[in-house]
């Protein structure tokens, strides 16, 4: 056993067992929270509700703890209707959600569609005077978050993306005591992901129910056969809907490693990334990859190292992932990468230092330093995150303030770059070169093709 995995062993045996401080399950609500539901019937606004699946149907019952739900929108009626009697039968009903923004009444969006139809649905809320809970990822592509960078500074709208860990205490722990000096001098950021099976596929076609608007499913998509994989959870791994895990789950644990760095503004410098793709070169299947490594170096930072957890493997709503054969396990991760992560067993973000580790996750935020800190505080004039306790009560409390959430555009923008950039290398299959600043590939014109996509009419994105 090498020294690496030794110490690795002797970490997780000393740390991971209990956490040292858990994560407030963002389902639940804080005590600020409670507080902020029983504000008078007058000062609570209306709210849309735009994609009411699974995720977008529990965004919106969060949201409804502060508001009032007058109006539904979902491409598959049937979710709409469901939506509706959840939410005490008065709400009214639309599959086309221009009809909804063309409400007056409406005051705050809660926008929970599929990752291909965000951006579109965020500059419109905006234009339309909305304040918007958008959920991640944030866009589909770089460009599309310069469009909405712009139009959020454009109009003063209040948006929140839903990257609920940046008001979760356990991850706000970690990055106050990276940013604070606590593990020395950050050497190497580690960014592990769950492993979910991809693999699946071919689909046959099939006719839509009649409760979908297939071709408004669609939107800026490129038109295909209707069939049940590419709706609903698995989208995701479509490319032309999403970015797979890569942006999925990404969005969440590439932001805190971001935040740690001090770079939420900025970067990477240079990409090189490679993924295995279970159903390469099969049409009619699921065509993101399932396991990935990335390093990302950034201009006077520490590298970070993007992958794919081992030892998290899942399925959802897919055939059961093989192992993957050695060779390419070597390939994949090439001749630099610590031997510990080849076989990373649990997903979440590890900060290395010259002086220790924090490794933190939903589950809690784990290290000496974790523990030393009931007896050694950070000092009063430390550096701090923004206070907040619950995601979808700081977005409602910036709706009345007009402050910005802990989640704004500006940054979250940033972060799923990271993570779009990480998958342009995979397909483009070389490694790339980023200038952070002009947020562009540096001489590098097929790439720079690639931070847009064509949009098919009439769904392209317009300001």
């Amino acid at each position: 056993m090498s020294h690496r995995n030794l110490s690795r062993r002797r970490f997780l045996q000393s740390t991971m067992g209990t956490p040292l401080l858990a994560a407030v399950p963002y389902w639940f609500p804080c005590h600020r929270s409670v507080a902020a539901e029983s504000q008078a019937a007058n000062d609570r606004p209306n709210i849309g509700l735009i994609g009411v699946g699974g995720r977008g149907m529990a965004d919106s019952k969060q949201a409804a703890r502060f508001g009032n739900v007058v109006a539904i929108c979902d491409v598959d009626l049937k979710h709409g209707e469901s939506a509706k009697a959840a939410f005490g039968g008065t709400a009214d009903v639309y599959q086309d959600y221009r009809q909804l923004l063309d409400r007056n009444d409406v005051e705050v969006i809660v926008n929970g569609t599929p990752d291909h139809w965000h951006t579109k649905i965020n500059v419109e809320a905006c234009l339309a005077g909305k304040d918007v809970y958008a959920e991640k990822p944030l866009t589909l592509t770089i460009d599309e978050g310069k469009i909405l960078r712009d139009v959020v500074e454009k109009t003063g709208r209040v948006v929140q993306t839903g990257t609920q860990q940046r008001s979760e205490k356990s991850f706000q722990t970690a990055v106050e005591l990276v940013r604070n000096g606590r593990i020395g001098r950050l050497q190497q950021v580690w960014v592990a992901l769950p492993w979910y099976s991809t693999k699946g596929g071919p689909f046959a076609a099939s006719t839509p129910p009649e409760t979908l608007n297939w071709d408004l499913y669609q939107g800026q998509a490129p038109e295909r056969d209707y069939c049940p994989e590419r709706t609903h959870k698995v989208f995701r791994w479509w490319y032309i809907y999403a970015g797979g895990i890569i942006t999925d789950w990404g969005n969440h644990h590439v932001d805190i490693a971001q935040w740690g760095m001090d770079r939420d503004l900025s970067g990477p410098a240079t990409i090189d990334a490679r993924g295995i793709f279970p159903n390469e070169g099969r049409p009619d299947c699921f065509d993101t990859p399932d396991r990935f490594f990335c390093r990302m170096t950034y201009s006077g930072g520490p590298d970070l190292l993007y992958f794919s957890a081992i030892g998290e493997k899942r399925v959802y709503g897919t055939e059961p992932g093989d192992d993957t054969p050695q060779e390419k396990l070597d390939w994949l991760f090439g001749d630099d990468c610590p031997d510990e992560i080849k076989t990373y067993d649990r997903d979440g973000i590890m900060f290395i230092g010259d002086r220790g580790r924090v490794f933190v996750n939903r589950g809690g935020v784990y290290g000496k330093a974790a523990e030393e800190l009931a007896e050694n505080p950070l000092p009063g004039d430390a550096w701090r995150v923004r206070p907040s306790d619950d995601h979808m009560s700081n977005f409602f409390h910036c709706v009345k303030t007009r402050e910005e959430p802990v989640a704004p555009v500006r940054i979250e923008h940033r972060t799923v770059s990271a993570c779009h950039l990480t998958n342009l290398s995979i397909r483009l299959g070389r490694p790339l070169t980023w200038d952070a600043e002009k947020e562009e590939f540096v001489g590098d014109a097929e790439a720079n093709g690639w931070l847009s996509r064509e949009q098919r009419e009439p769904y392209t994105i317009r300001t």
